[in-house]
């Protein structure tokens, strides 16, 4: 089992950047791969990106690409989100989330272990 942190979530104008953080325990870090995910109101949860075990390869969401950056630091035991230019419609509770394998992974059932998340909010 894995135990997830979120941290860096919070209030900023659009336009904006917030980096969140994830600290992990437990198992063996580089022994899965990572996600973010996000959960607006009245919206089911969505990846954002993800990140295999050595972080070597990464996804985005479309709707992100170009403005977020995944990345970890395996010595850390941490996994981030660089989240640049945000828009509004970016709020949303983030949760980071432990994959069942080290390959990088978009399908939500291959994580089973999840962060209590951080609420990110951006003003127009």
């Amino acid at each position: 089992q894995v135990q997830l942190v979120e941290s860096g979530g919070g209030l900023v104008q659009a336009g904006g950047s917030l980096r969140l953080s994830c600290a992990a325990s437990g198992r063996t870090f580089t022994s899965y791969a990572m996600g973010w995910f996000r959960q607006a109101p009245g919206k089911g949860r969505e990846i954002v990106a993800s990140i295999n075990w050595s972080g070597s390869n990464t996804y985005y969401a479309d709707s992100v690409k170009g403005r977020f950056t995944i990345s970890r630091d395996n010595a850390k035991n941490t996994v981030y989100l660089q989240m640049n230019s945000l828009k509004p419609e970016n709020t949303a509770v983030y949760y980071c989330a432990a994959a069942d394998r080290k390959l990088l992974t978009t399908f939500i059932s291959r994580y089973n272990d999840w962060g209590q998340g951080t609420q990110v909010t951006v003003s127009s």
